[in-house]
């Protein structure tokens, strides 16, 4: 059984900021396999589905993202899933927006929803899927930069990186471990 977490706020006012992109990504997912988010249990709205013989979440958590782990957590216990069949979408200040970078671990980089998952997982090996966002300009915060939305000019980009996001993830839950995954995804970038 896999489990595939987008990080994101909930709520219409964080709908299309860059820090919802991981939510966007598993909308996307969603849109384009025709699925509808079918579970609200323990802290988060997911999609329970089978591919290729093989249960998958799609998890999008309702706890805010500096809380990620809250609903992440119980969910793996419950569903027995372990930390190999997790992956974890969000957004990346440290790359261009419309690229995507996989990755099998690593720190927080100062992503407070990467650092609740470490902290509420135990460990910090755990698949991921970075979009990039790009840093903030003309004098924006940080937190003004990720709760704004994609502007015009970014927006074929931002969607260009969903839609590899989404490829990297069809890849990886149709039998091919996160290594092969990784491999073939990052070259294209």
């Amino acid at each position: 059984m896999k489990m595939i977490v987008g990080l994101g706020n909930p709520g219409p006012k964080y709908t299309d900021t860059k820090h919802n992109v991981g939510f966007i990504a598993l909308d996307e997912w969603a849109f384009q396999n025709k699925e509808k988010y079918n579970k609200n249990k323990f802290e988060a709205l997911y999609i329970e589905t089978t591919v290729n013989g093989e249960k998958v979440l799609f998890v999008k958590p309702l706890t805010f993202m500096n809380d990620s782990g809250r609903a992440v957590r119980p969910l793996m216990d419950y569903y027995s899933i372990p930390i190999e069949d997790l992956v974890v979408v969000y957004d990346d200040m440290d790359m261009p927006v419309g690229k995507i970078r996989l990755r099998q671990k690593g720190g927080a980089g100062g992503h407070n929803g990467i650092k609740s998952l470490i902290q509420h997982l135990g460990t910090q090996d755990f698949n991921r899927i970075r979009i990039g966002v790009g840093r903030p300009q003309h004098n924006m915060t940080v937190i003004q930069h990720v709760l704004s939305p994609f502007p015009k000019d970014d927006h074929a980009e931002m969607l260009h990186s969903v839609r590899d996001s989404v490829e990297a993830i069809d890849h990886f839950i149709k039998g091919n471990n996160f290594l092969e995954t990784m491999n073939q995804f990052n070259k294209k970038g």
